[in-house]
């Protein structure tokens, strides 16, 4: 099926939905080193590219003309009005209001949307269920789940994704999807401290540590926070985000900062992707577009499901 790439960064959308055999045929990402790197992990000649979405008007988007499924992890700031229970309505001003925008216009059978956690609690489920109400009202039966991509990856990071299906058209019962508990391993072992079988690490706990081994994760990023530091992962990443540093400890119990390649392979990329893009970008843009992606497994274990 077509689709179109919206909030696209740096294309874990894309990655995922075209393994699963869908066609990409544009997409659209405001900031400009993650199109830099989106436009040199994939051949964008011949597509539709929009840059801020706000600024895309109704007639443009007619003209993009049949689309399947609209994807996009949508940035979510706060709903200002959101809880009036005026649906639609209610979601003007925020970003999600421009996938509403486009899908009332083209309203392409799939909706494929992506955000964090927090959105089913944030305004104790107020804002959730005002972007609810707001695809009921364009037509949209719903379906929605929390997945961690831990299950896929060896990295820990909840996310919420939810799928609408256009009335009337054929619907595919996406969720739940149920992954089988297993422990995973990463290419670049994560540790800390000089004692032959374990590290100590600061943390903000009872303790006041964290005991690490060879292949945990330490986050490293507020060394003299007293809330804030330590945070180990065992044997697994903690949540990847734009701004955090995390470590890995080594066989030989160093810390060793994360590459951002091994960023890259914790969203699962492919190293043919990250290097096209660390051509085009900055180390520090790098591991920001690597904690601002969709895991890409996760993308293609839903997207592989659409008929």
């Amino acid at each position: 099926m077509k689709f179109l790439d919206l909030f696209s960064g740096i294309g874990g959308f894309r990655l995922g939905m075209e393994a699963a055999g869908h066609q990409c045929i544009g997409f659209c990402e405001i900031d400009k080193f993650a199109r830099k790197s989106y436009k040199a992990i994939f051949d964008t000649r011949n597509e539709v590219e929009m840059h801020d979405i706000t600024t895309i008007s109704d007639d443009f988007i007619r003209q993009l003309g049949s689309i399947d499924i609209f994807c996009g992890g949508f940035p979510c700031q706060a709903f200002s009005i959101a809880g009036n229970r005026r649906g639609f309505s209610d979601t003007r001003g925020t970003l999600f209001f421009e996938i509403a925008r486009f899908a009332s216009i083209l309203r392409p059978r799939i909706l494929f949307l992506e955000n964090v956690k927090g959105l089913l609690s944030h305004e104790r489920g107020t804002t959730f269920e005002t972007i609810l109400r707001a695809l009921d009202e364009l037509g949209y039966d719903l379906q929605w789940q929390l997945l961690n991509s831990k299950d896929y990856v060896p990295q820990s990071r909840e996310r919420v994704f939810i799928i609408g299906h256009l009335r009337g058209t054929s619907r595919t019962q996406i969720f739940p999807i149920e992954r089988p508990q297993k422990t995973n391993t990463s290419n670049s072992r994560l540790t800390i401290n000089q004692n032959p079988s374990k590290i100590f690490i600061k943390e903000a706990t009872i303790r006041g540590y964290s005991e690490a081994v060879p292949g945990d994760s330490v986050n490293i990023s507020f060394l003299n926070s007293t809330e804030r530091r330590g945070r180990v992962g065992k044997q697994i990443a903690n949540t990847l985000l734009t701004s955090e540093i995390q470590a890995v400890i080594t066989p030989d119990f160093q810390i060793r900062k994360f590459t951002p390649r091994e960023s890259w392979r914790l969203q699962g990329f492919p190293d043919w992707a990250f290097e096209r893009a660390e051509k085009v970008n900055s180390d520090n843009q790098l591991y920001k577009q690597a904690g601002n992606s969709v895991t890409v497994p996760v993308i293609y274990d839903i997207a592989k499901r659409f008929i």
